[in-house]
């Protein structure tokens, strides 16, 4: 079996960037997120591991290390055309069972507010989900928004978002906006 790497708590970040180089303005993103200090993995299929803990970016980033190997789910999107408003989100859904996998997804949009590239990011992971678990979740019918989860046929989806979005400025200068999921083991 080897070694198992499988995170134990999750958590999440946002941030914003701006500089007249666009590798620059992502660097600036990720210090505005706090995570600059490490080394980022984001090529992860977007599993939410079964038991774990869902825990403060504070908490998060007192358990890394600089220099340390991270594995993430992030959402970024640049651009430096004047008054094009970004969003990158990452959403989040998983079973009421914390014994079953969750499913985290990322999405970026030029045009969209924070909410609603946000409320996307939330309603895909939720449609993942319900496709695992042999259900179709629509979320105009599913979500109640009093309860803040997803109810259909009997199953019970709790979800989250996290959202980043900008308009960018008139100076010529690169904008870039990141969502991100950080998975510490």
């Amino acid at each position: 079996m080897g070694n198992r790497h499988v995170p134990q708590s999750i958590f999440f970040v946002k941030g914003i960037g701006r500089h007249k180089d666009e590798l620059a303005s992502f660097e600036d993103a990720l210090r505005n997120a706090g995570i600059e200090k490490f080394n980022l993995v984001v090529t992860v299929s977007s599993i939410f591991p079964p038991k774990c803990r869902i825990i403060s970016a504070r908490k998060g980033l007192s358990l890394l290390e600089p220099g340390e190997i991270v594995h993430c789910v992030i959402a970024r999107l640049a651009s430096k055309e004047t008054n094009r408003l970004l969003a990158a989100a990452v959403g989040l859904a998983k079973p009421k069972d914390s014994k079953q996998y969750g499913y985290l997804s990322e999405h970026h949009a030029f045009g969209q507010t924070g909410k609603i590239a946000g409320d996307y990011a939330e309603d895909l992971a939720a449609s993942m989900l319900g496709t695992m678990l042999g259900i179709e979740v629509d979320p105009e019918k599913d979500w109640s928004e009093r309860r803040k989860e997803y109810r259909s046929r009997g199953h019970i989806l709790k979800s989250r978002h996290i959202c980043q979005s900008a308009e960018v400025t008139s100076d010529g200068r690169w904008t870039t906006v990141i969502a991100v999921a950080m998975m510490v083991s």
